[in-house]
């Protein structure tokens, strides 16, 4: 089966309907305000399975690695339905905004003070690596399946420590704006 046009479909797309969740009206009659927490406990899974499966593959267990792929894959597949769907529901939270006014006043600035950078450093690099890693997985997966297993190995190495860094920091982040949920 030929994996390439879906990658590139999905890669394109997916990016494109998340970000037109941020210029679109919220679906005002459905709130589910238990998302953020579960997909930081997604995200925080995801960051294990990954681990241990690198260790399994390096210990020579192909079967318990592919089993824990599959789970990163399918949590992060279920992370993404979460995510939209929360975005589809809410509005931006903004880091600082303590009141809940959408707005950041004299004194709510003043008390994140320059802790707002590291916060928007984090959650920049995680959006932008995020909108890479798809694409990253997607080829990674389809070398797997198709038992090309050198060229699996050459962009796993770029595409584990990638994913690695989206998963922690989709936690980091969660933890540095849920005060302000």
């Amino acid at each position: 089966m030929k994996h390439k046009p879906l990658i590139i479909i999905f890669s394109l797309v997916v990016p494109l309907l998340v970000a037109l969740l941020y210029v679109t009206p919220k679906i005002s009659f459905l709130e589910i305000n238990f998302l953020p927490l579960l997909n930081a406990i997604i995200n925080g899974t995801v960051f294990f399975t990954l681990i241990f499966a690198v260790r399994a593959i390096k210990n020579g267990n192909r079967k318990l690695h592919q089993k824990l792929i599959y789970t990163s894959f399918i949590l992060s597949t279920i992370f993404l339905i979460s995510y939209v769907l929360h975005h589809a529901t809410h509005d931006s939270v903004k880091f600082g905004d303590i009141d809940g006014n959408g707005l950041l006043s004299d004194s709510e600035n003043l008390k994140v003070s320059t802790f707002k950078y590291f916060y928007y450093f984090i959650l920049i690099s995680h959006i932008l690596l995020s909108a890479i890693i798809m694409p990253l997985v997607l080829v990674t997966w389809s070398r797997a399946l198709k038992e090309k297993f050198e060229a699996h190995k050459k962009i796993a190495r770029i595409t584990f420590p990638i994913w690695l860094y989206v998963s922690a920091t989709g936690v980091i982040v969660y933890i540095l704006i849920s005060p302000y949920y």
